[in-house]
């Protein structure tokens, strides 16, 4: 299907209103409204043939710049959907394998404690491996900087002893366990598939086989570019670091960039024509169905979230930092995808993360009000 772009709109946080689409205008409006916070959100939609990118504020509560499409905000968990695409790319690719064991990339003395057989990369990306949430010993070095910036200070040296000390809370491929450590440790797998261990591995590798290639010039997972400035109840906080476990949370990216991925999620056919056909085999890779969840209906892709509502599936995920609050979704099946970024700290209710994702749901047709998903920081 031909998009027709429109143009980006890039207001002041006068009293200057965003253009485009009324219907896309009010959609801001109601999500400025779920991030009361806030100095910037962000809107990038997708509703059959037509397109929009938005935003209202600015960068800083006080002296920053008109938010726009390309502004920078931290998206926290929504990396994890980069590092499930990476993997599908370097699956394609014949770099690594689904079924690869974790122990073929890590040294014998980063190795966790096991009692079977050990976790493979496709356990890594469902959240099957078995794995905790957290590496043993992280949240009592986390503590003291908790509501700024809490896994600055944990480093690949920390993150390799604290492996040697995990036990697995269940076999591999048993039980489904949201787990940061699983998805950081692939991304770290993977840089040591594609060059071995480093402090930027994972950052120059997925720019390098994703980023790149698809043209998503605001994103990185590094933090030496410009970025919108994010607010814990008010309070500026610093830049997200998480230099041990970049894969499941380091990412920054913009509006523009995240409308161009769901694009190609949509419609891998319609990505850009002089990407590799990996990247294109990847595309679709990632959002295949890999694991059904007993008694709900729901499934889960590489990362991404699957629910089922009436004539279509919806996929989504979200991500949040101590400063910014991020959703992602979309639907292949009626043509509809939505990004929403906001420089606040998640709420405890989970609000805009819920307006978001009612706001997908309502755009992908009439159906009963849908339950509104957990909010992944």
């Amino acid at each position: 299907m031909t998009s027709r772009a429109l143009p980006d709109v890039v207001p002041s946080a006068g009293p200057a209103a965003p253009q485009g689409p009324r219907w896309a205008v009010e959609l801001l409006g109601r999500l400025r409204e779920a991030a009361p916070g806030a100095s910037a959100v962000a809107l990038a939609v997708r509703r059959g043939p037509t397109r929009a990118v938005l935003a209202t504020g600015e960068t800083m509560l006080r002296g920053g710049t008109p938010a726009g499409p390309g502004t920078r905000f931290e998206i926290g968990s929504l990396t994890k959907t980069f590092t499930a695409l990476l993997l599908a790319e370097m699956v394609a690719n014949g770099d690594v394998a689904y079924d690869d064991p974790i122990t073929r990339f890590l040294p014998r003395a980063a190795t966790p404690r096991l009692r079977a057989a050990p976790p493979t990369l496709l356990h890594l990306a469902t959240h099957t491996s078995g794995l905790p949430s957290l590496p043993p010993g992280l949240l009592c070095r986390a503590v003291p900087a908790w509501f700024s910036n809490p896994y600055a200070g944990y480093s690949a040296d920390d993150l390799s002893r604290a492996l040697a000390r995990t036990r697995l809370r269940a076999a591999p491929g048993t039980r489904v366990h949201y787990s940061n450590l699983g998805v950081g440790l692939l991304g770290d797998l993977l840089a040591r598939a594609a060059h071995g261990p480093g402090e930027d591995g994972f950052a120059r590798l997925l720019a390098a086989r994703v980023l790149d290639p698809l043209g998503l010039t605001r994103t990185t997972c590094t933090t030496d570019q410009p970025q919108a400035t994010g607010y814990w109840h008010g309070r500026p906080r610093p830049a997200w670091q998480l230099p041990a476990l970049p894969g499941a949370g380091a990412g920054r990216s913009g509006a523009r960039d995240l409308l161009t991925l769901l694009d190609a999620l949509v419609d891998p056919a319609a990505a850009p024509p002089d990407i590799p056909g990996t990247l294109r085999t990847a595309l679709a890779e990632v959002t295949t169905p890999r694991i059904a969840l007993p008694r709900t209906g729901r499934r889960l892709a590489l990362v991404w979230n699957i629910r089922p509502r009436p004539g279509r599936d919806l996929y989504h995920h979200s991500g949040g930092t101590r400063g910014f609050t991020v959703f992602a979704g979309f639907s292949p099946r009626p043509d509809v995808a939505l990004a929403a970024l906001a420089n606040t700290n998640p709420a405890f209710t989970g609000g805009f993360i819920q307006r978001a994702y009612l706001e997908l749901s309502a755009l992908s047709g009439p159906s009963r009000p849908p339950e509104p998903p957990a909010r992944r920081g």
